[in-house]
């Protein structure tokens, strides 16, 4: 069982995290990119300005959880878990 929860962390969970962090950085710079190029139309303007809003709240909201994470492990010293491997050692 150990070694299941750690492969299902290693190859599907940790690269998800990854992807959605990747993808919600790229929200955000479409939307600085929709801003800048777009100076004359203020309707595409408006919707980079909410495109790069939700990157940073996607991006805040995955951090804000990994410290939540690492605050709880460090606070009732929680051994067993890796937020940087993402491995978890099961007693």
């Amino acid at each position: 069982m150990d070694a299941f929860i750690a492969n299902l962390n290693r190859l599907i969970i940790n690269p998800l995290i990854l992807l959605l962090f990747a993808l919600a950085l790229v929200y955000f710079l479409w939307g600085v990119l929709e801003f800048m190029v777009n100076q004359d139309n203020e309707e595409k303007r408006t919707t980079g300005k909410k495109h790069m809003v939700w990157g940073i709240v996607g991006l805040t909201i995955m951090v804000g959880v990994f410290a939540i994470m690492s605050l709880i492990l460090r606070t009732f010293n929680i051994s067993g878990v890796n937020l940087k491997t993402g491995e978890v050692q099961l007693r």
